[in-house]
């Protein structure tokens, strides 16, 4: 059940069996059913959410009343509304599930309790935060610096495993497009 999460902790820093066994104590183990809802927009985010298994994304709905994918997780990925869970605040996100899944639980308290009885855990929290800030910049610049067909060709790479597993839909929405747009930039691409 942990083997994935203590991978992660490990590839980070170099953590004892004892430290393991902590923070592990410290994770809801939960399995979830698909298109489950995990956060609400206007609820507070209780959770920081490791992926084990499945596949989980986060979106908005703007103000046109379209789903605005912001994120995918899947195995060995994590999950969360940052700004909501950290600050307390309720959120303007949705996280919901696309597969089945089996997921680690984080909650506010027990990262709280996690940060003041280990510290060195401190590093493993900036490192990811850090990951996904870098990944937050380049998805910026690819938004503004490149092609439609240089998003999708980005994001097959980078993420090789997500088309087969989500409905295209999810997929346009996170690269901007409306469906129809990705299905000519996709059939554009074919003809290559």
């Amino acid at each position: 059940m942990f083997e994935s999460l203590n991978k992660f902790i490990q590839s980070c820093a170099d953590h004892s069996d004892e430290e393991i066994a902590f923070i592990n104590s410290l994770f809801q183990h939960k399995t979830i059913k698909k298109k489950t809802l995990l956060l609400r927009e206007g609820e507070v985010c209780n959770y920081e959410i490791f992926v084990n298994k499945g596949c989980i994304r986060n979106y908005y709905i703007d103000k046109q009343g379209a789903e605005v994918t912001l994120q995918f997780a899947i195995e060995g990925w994590w999950i969360s509304d940052i700004s909501s869970f950290h600050e307390r605040k309720p959120s303007h996100m949705f996280i919901e599930t696309l597969e089945d899944c089996e997921v680690l639980m984080l909650s506010y308290d027990a990262k709280e309790k996690l940060l003041s009885q280990a510290p060195k855990f401190e590093r493993m929290f900036r490192l990811l935060v850090q990951r996904n800030l870098s990944r937050l910049q380049e998805r910026l610049f690819q938004t503004i610096a490149t092609t439609a067909a240089e998003k999708y060709l980005d994001f097959i790479e980078r993420y090789p495993t997500i088309p087969q597993r989500v409905a295209q839909h999810y997929i346009a929405s996170y690269l901007g497009f409306s469906p129809e747009f990705l299905s000519k930039v996709r059939t554009k691409l074919a003809k290559k």
